[in-house]
């Protein structure tokens, strides 16, 4: 199975559409008439299509096990064809694409199973995904060649050369994964005033994304977070409402970050922790989802 543990919960919809076709009027009049010899067809296949949606999971090797909050299966006539539809939804880290299409399969073929006495030539046929919504894809950002972004490492360790810049290179490959690119990076003491001299700097040089890691803690010289809040105009409480909740799923010390993001300027500022996956669990859960406000910010300007 794929790993989504760094994945956002969101919420997914599919919907999915087959279709059914019989031979003959007879048929269409035997269902609508509920004188089908093994009972109502569209209520035996649309209970069989609900257990098939909430078991895709046990049938199809890779798929998730994931709450099912919502199915709907409808049938619709036309001629001697019968439309499926099937809609699903959930409040999950992945989507119900699969759910949906094993939805559509499992209520035609059981039509086909309640069918087949009285209609030897019934054929299942173009099953597709009509429509998806939620996760990554339907996230709406500016164009990543548009973000100018700089990677600041607050380490005394660091800057001094004695340790490798392991969560600004993190930082860096989430970016790429993003389509974006750290067009600046610097790793410097964990000094109040350096920290801000360099966020002026970069505020100056028209950086539109800065971030910084390390710094964020509790021990006397974790001042990242203080020495950038005079400087933020316009705070973003949920960037890190959301990095801590999505932290605390993973470990209990996410409570104790004290990182803060908003706006300086026309820079968005976000400082992320100092540890390699602190900072890489950060990214996934504020990526690529802050990007939208690239998108707004931009929508700003033009208008």
């Amino acid at each position: 199975m794929v790993n989504i543990t760094h994945k956002s919960t969101t919420l997914r919809q599919a919907i999915a559409v087959g279709v059914l076709r019989v031979s003959k009027q007879e048929t269409i009049e035997a269902i609508v008439n509920r004188q089908v010899p093994k009972g109502d067809v569209f209520e035996f296949s649309r209970a069989a299509g609900l257990l098939a949606v909430k078991k895709t999971w046990e049938a199809i090797p890779d798929c998730h096990p994931l709450p099912i909050e919502y199915t709907a299966i409808s049938h619709e006539i036309k001629g001697l064809e019968i439309n499926i539809r099937v809609e699903v939804h959930t409040v999950y880290k992945t989507g119900v694409e699969v759910e949906a299409m094993h939805g559509v399969m499992v209520t035609a073929l059981t039509m086909y199973d309640m069918l087949k006495p009285i209609d030897k030539e019934i054929e299942i046929g173009s099953i597709r995904l009509e429509q998806k919504k939620g996760g990554k894809s339907d996230i709406k950002y500016a164009y990543p060649d548009t973000v100018k972004c700089a990677v600041i490492t607050c380490s005394d360790s660091v800057s001094k050369g004695l340790n490798t810049d392991k969560s600004g290179d993190v930082i860096a490959l989430r970016l790429e994964k993003h389509g974006l690119k750290a067009d600046y990076r610097e790793a410097i003491a964990d000094e109040f005033d350096l920290i801000q001299a360099k966020a002026r700097q970069l505020m100056a040089d028209g950086f539109d994304l800065i971030l910084f890691t390390g710094g964020t803690g509790l021990s006397p010289r974790d001042v990242t977070p203080d020495a950038l809040r005079p400087l933020i105009e316009r705070d973003v409480p949920g960037l890190m409402e959301a990095a801590r909740n999505y932290g605390q799923q993973r470990t209990p010390y996410a409570m104790l970050s004290r990182g803060i993001a908003g706006f300086a300027g026309d820079s968005l500022m976000i400082t992320l922790p100092g540890s390699p996956r602190g900072a890489e669990e950060t990214m996934d859960a504020v990526f690529p989802y802050i990007l939208h406000v690239f998108r707004v910010k931009e929508g700003v300007r033009h208008n």
